[in-house]
């Protein structure tokens, strides 16, 4: 007699099984949600009484300085000696000349200036500057327009909105002054103040350029802002036009507080944060059928503007000179986010309104420990796909046992198997444990008999797996994050993206991997950003505190998709022991898909431990050979740069020094 099915079409037994075991995982998972959120009010009602507590409160001052005390022993610390504060000393001497050379500096001389004025393009568009004014003090307001009347290219158009207040006629006396004089001034008085998106709106109203250019009224544009981007719609054919700035103390540009040197377009920066910010200038055709600003993002109008016209430009450039100054002082967003609170607001539903466009549903944006404008997005996992872990081995019974088990006990995705990869081992210890892992029906070891050949390993390794993505790992790693894989597959998941990589530790929590650029290092092949920074540390700008795209990852934790890294040939086996990832990750770049950096996914990483260093003897021989291969197939993309390093970071070193 047949057994009774189910409509599942399974088995009644395997049915019950299997309805029992997710009833299981069901019942233990919201066990372990209100353990956890029981801790959490706790600690949370310990806190606050500490924080409550009168003499907490009159402590404070002495706290303060006690913390700052530490940071400068620690500061010391890391410097290390004698010449490593020397070292600091000099960082800082050289940031401060860079200031100045980005600065005033920068300005065209005479000569220059004469050559940039004269200089006829092929299109010489009309360039719509919009400044929408509000109560702007006389000093910023002249030194505002006359950074536009200053520049070097001459066909532009100045559009002011003026929803200042009764008290503030000066500004629109002014104004008025300044249009009687210069018929490229265009002014006029709103009726009400609408706020910076609806007075933006109304200056474009008054716009009659080809393009369109958006500038704060209390900022600073370089002399030649206007000549690079016209240059860039020449030469490129620009639609979208973006470049680096700088914010600095009122009233000297060269007391800058921070200078950003931004990386060319990419998606995922542009989602997490508004990294392109100023000095955006676009094709008036973009805006066809759409709103400029739109009044529910006040505060983040432009962001959500960024986030709608770069998906309709056809060609985004980013100009890599600093040519916009952006001015702090009280009540500006560059000076105190908290001046606006309504942004943080703002630009989660601009993110929001943009992923729902691109197809994404059941996401969440939550702040960063960078900033409250920076955001971390969970995206949806689609399915449960089965994720198959690649690891070689060689020996190294402990390093190996260790990472398994961190898999094994932290990991909270379920479906995966773990593909050992065994490569000539020798001593018995190994195979006692290959065989205590075989009890566990996740996991299989086979065999590579050839010699070592990373590539190789890993591509045989591959060839055996049944997921449906690949995830190679080294057997020196072992996991942070619990669902680590989880921040991997939400990216890996995508029709855009090719390789996922995870933040890597040192034992000593200093990282190893946030990302590879290439062009970076000695042999100006590819090195790791970020290298030997601390856990803690925010990055350039924030760079470790949210996913972005990376031109390469490394292969010690790298997610794909099993199909993509059989279209892509998987590792070149040329490179047997080095840059196969990095050669990989361009492949795939090439192939049209993006790289993603994720600091979601943490693991540690015990570099070297199994194989060694590559700095002498045999080791390095290997290492230039494999260093020459690689920049005579990637010539084109070195002597371009990468698009994810600004141009103006030294090659030198992987904490974004900049070249002066």
């Amino acid at each position: 007699m047949m057994e009774e099915k189910n409509k599942e079409g399974l088995p009644e037994k395997d049915y019950r099984d299997a309805w029992e075991k997710e009833r299981y995982k069901a019942v233990y998972l919201a066990n372990r949600v209100a353990e956890l959120e029981d801790r959490v009010d706790d600690l949370q009602f310990k806190l606050d009484r500490i924080k409550n507590n009168p003499v907490w409160k009159a402590s404070g001052p002495a706290r303060r300085c006690m913390h700052f005390l530490i940071r400068q022993r620690d500061r010391l610390k890391n410097c290390g000696s004698l010449s490593g504060v020397v070292q600091k000393l000099r960082y800082k001497a050289q940031e401060r000349k860079a200031m100045v050379h980005y600065g005033t500096a920068s300005f065209p001389d005479q000569a220059e200036r004469e050559r940039q004025e004269k200089a006829v393009f092929e299109r010489m568009p009309k360039i719509s500057i919009l400044v929408p004014l509000w109560n702007t003090p006389q000093d910023f307001l002249r030194e505002m327009i006359g950074s536009v009347q200053n520049q070097t290219y001459k066909n532009w158009e100045l559009c002011l909105a003026d929803g200042s207040d009764g008290a503030h006629g000066d500004v629109g006396e002014y104004c008025r002054q300044l249009a009687q004089r210069d018929e490229r001034i265009v002014y006029r008085k709103l009726e009400k103040n609408e706020g910076i998106a609806g007075n933006t709106n109304e200056c474009l109203k008054l716009a009659t350029g080809e393009f369109i250019g958006l500038f704060d009224h209390d900022d600073i544009l370089h002399p030649s802002a206007l000549y690079e981007y016209v240059k860039a719609i020449n030469d490129r054919d620009a639609d979208y036009i973006y470049c680096d700035e700088a914010t600095f103390k009122s009233p000297d540009i060269n007391r800058m507080i921070t200078m950003h040197f931004k990386p060319d377009y990419a998606i995922d920066n542009l989602r997490a944060n508004n990294y392109i910010c100023h000095f955006s200038v676009f094709d008036r055709r973009l805006l066809d059928g759409t709103e400029l600003f739109r009044p529910q993002f006040d505060g983040s109008q432009d962001h959500d503007m960024i986030l709608r016209l770069t998906d309709r430009a056809k060609r985004i450039v980013h100009v890599p000179r600093l040519l916009y100054y952006w001015r702090a002082h009280a009540g500006s967003v560059a000076g105190n986010i908290e001046a606006k609170p309504y942004v943080v607001e703002s630009a989660r539903g601009a993110v929001a309104d943009h992923l729902r466009r691109h197809g994404f549903s059941h996401f969440t944006i939550t702040s960063t420990r960078a900033f409250e404008t920076i955001f971390k997005i969970s995206y949806e996992i689609l399915g449960e796909p089965r994720i198959s872990i690649v690891i070689p081995n060689k020996d190294h019974v402990e390093d190996l046992r260790r990472c398994v088990s961190s898999i094994v006990e932290k990991s909270t995705w379920e479906n995966y198997e773990i593909v050992i990869v065994e490569n000539n081992s020798r001593t018995k210890e190994i195979f006692s444990y290959y065989d205590e892992l075989r009890n566990n029906p996740q996991i299989r070891i086979v065999r590579f008999e050839g010699e070592f050949n990373y590539s190789k390993v890993n591509n045989f390794g591959v060839s055996q797996t049944s997921g449906d993505y690949v995830l190679l790992l080294n057997n020196d790693t072992q996991v942070i994050t619990v669902n680590w894989m989880e921040e991997l597959l939400m990216y890996a998941q995508r029709p855009d993206v090719g390789a996922v990589g995870a933040k890597l530790y040192y034992g000593d929590k200093t990282i190893q991997h946030a990302g590879v650029v290439i062009g970076l290092g000695a042999h100006r092949t590819a090195g790791h950003v970020h290298y030997r920074q601390k856990r803690e540390n925010l990055g350039y700008m924030g760079r470790l505190c949210y996913a972005q795209d990376m031109s390469a990852v490394t292969g010690a934790c790298l997610l794909v998709k099993k199909k993509l890294y059989e279209e892509a040939g998987g590792l070149d086996e040329a490179f047997a022991i080095s840059l196969n990832d990095v050669d990989f990750c361009l492949k795939l770049r090439r192939m049209g898909y993006l790289n993603v950096f994720t600091p979601f996914a943490e693991l540690y990483h015990f570099e070297s431990v199994s194989r060694g260093l590559d700095d002498q003897g045999e080791k390095a021989e290997r290492y230039n050979r494999e260093s020459a291969l690689f920049r005579e197939r990637w010539k084109k993309e070195l002597e371009a740069g990468d698009p994810y390093f600004n141009p103006n970071f030294s090659l030198d070193k992987p904490d974004f020094s900049l070249r002066v």
